[in-house]
């Protein structure tokens, strides 16, 4: 094994620790558990909500304007892009969805055009200053973006990968390393799991399929939101055999899902068109797998002793996340809540679950059968929807599905569509209904047992 100096392990020691202290332990407060990274956004948002609107509009117009101009400038070819490049030379599809969420933001915020983007329940709902989606994501993706390094440059995901890869790759499909985005999301939150895979895709350490099975598997709600999840359709006494459902559910769909359609289609290759390395998790010879794992991480500790790398690093998250992904939230977001609003698509595209829900055994499946599809706007609105619901143990499915759907417009799903992971929209439409028709048999039969 190669020899590093004292210096480099506490490289690797000391920051990997503050990040996982930062994004996967769970303090108490008052709202319920939450890892310090959500509790540092929430405590910044309550200092900025009287100009965070303002704020979200000038990064929006930056974002919309600068992508416009960057249409008639000729792009440097070079091998390191600058971060102008990096955040304003996108195409014209996404070029168009930042002005549409810009305008969007406008509206709301100015308080003009048509209500029902303004609306409280759709733009309005995302654009609230206290607890809104889009003005809560500029917190978090501060903290998030800047702090990310210390799990992320450090050689944490190095250590565990290597030790995790016998249990990821024939499990899931997926590097050992990305246990370490798993536990993230689990214990924190969705966004922040995404964010996480992103980053891992665009450094090109995971491969296209990877992290599309990544993000879509992984970047599960929160403990917290399961508690408030299950308050919602009064079920508060049940949280231990209904989260037990939930891990369970997770588990069997992050088995199956990277083995079908559309995660098993994708192309195994990293960001830049390379072929992956049949070897590349392979243990050297004489090495066992923590052997291994130290020795990379502390290569990747060694490499990033500049505090300035650090800094520059998280900056640019921040900025990538600012002007990249927030104006793509705000633009599906809103348009999937006006749907589930203003129309009854969700009502009629949920009209096929009704025969399944009978099938299942469910009482009163002809009430809940639209929470099934609901879901795909917002993560909430099921539980808000199947409340009324008499029998509990159709409240319980409909609790247990609206979580492990996991592909939400108004957050996870329309963080997805604004990062660099090869999803489209159509495969997110796809993965959420195999998710939901794979979750539903299982709910049902605790609900069973239970009710």
């Amino acid at each position: 094994m190669k020899k590093y100096p004292f210096s480099t392990y506490f490289f690797f020691i000391i920051p990997s620790l503050i990040g996982v202290l930062l994004f996967m332990t769970p303090v108490l407060t008052e709202d319920g558990w939450k890892v310090p990274i959500a509790i540092l956004a929430n405590l910044l948002a309550g200092f900025v909500a009287p100009v965070i609107s303002y704020f979200t509009i000038i990064i929006f117009a930056i974002s919309a304007i600068g992508s416009l101009i960057a249409k008639f400038i000729p792009r440097n070819n070079s091998k390191e892009p600058s971060i102008l490049e990096t955040l304003f030379y996108v195409n014209w599809f996404w070029t168009i969805i930042r002005v549409i969420g810009l305008v969007f933001a406008s509206m709301v915020v100015f308080d003009f055009g048509p209500s029902a983007i303004n609306n409280e329940n759709t733009g309005g709902l995302l654009m609230n200053p206290d607890d809104g989606l889009v003005t809560f994501l500029f917190t978090i993706f501060l903290f998030a973006g800047i702090l990310l390094p210390f799990l992320t440059n450090f050689g944490l995901l190095e250590f565990f990968g290597t030790m995790m890869v016998k249990i990821m790759r024939p499990l899931f499909k997926s590097p050992g390393r990305s246990s370490v985005d798993a536990l993230t999301s689990w214990v924190g939150d969705g966004t922040i799991g995404v964010l996480m895979t992103s980053k891992q895709y665009e450094m090109g350490n995971y491969t296209k399929k990877e992290s599309a099975i990544i993000a879509t598997s992984f970047s599960v709600v929160s403990i917290t939101f399961c508690i408030v999840v299950l308050d919602t359709v009064h079920l508060s006494r049940y949280f231990i055999p209904y989260y037990l459902t939930v891990v369970l559910c997770g588990l069997v769909l992050a088995i199956v899902m990277p083995r079908i359609f559309p995660l098993s289609n994708k192309e195994d290759t990293y960001i830049d068109g390379t072929p992956v390395d049949p070897s590349r998790e392979e243990l050297p010879e004489g090495y066992n797998s923590v052997s291994h794992g130290l020795e990379n991480a502390l290569a990747v500790a060694h490499a990033n002793r500049d505090p300035r790398q650090f800094l520059k690093d998280g900056t640019r998250n921040v900025l990538d996340l600012w002007v990249g992904v927030a104006p793509i939230v705000m633009a599906f977001g809103t348009v999937a809540l006006m749907l589930a609003e203003f129309t009854n698509i969700f009502a009629f595209l949920g009209k096929p679950f009704e025969p399944i829900l009978t099938v299942l055994g469910l009482p009163e499946a002809a009430e809940a059968a639209q929470t099934m599809v609901v879901g795909f706007a917002d993560m909430f609105l099921p539980s808000i929807l199947g409340a009324g619901i008499e029998a509990d143990s159709t409240r319980f499915v409909i609790a247990v599905v609206s979580v492990t759907q996991l592909i939400y417009m108004s957050e996870v799903g329309g963080l997805i569509l604004g990062t660099k992971i090869p999803l489209k929209f159509l495969d997110l439409i796809v993965i959420f209904l195999i998710r939901t028709i794979i979750s539903l048999p299982i709910a049902a039969l605790v609900a069973h047992i239970l009710f």
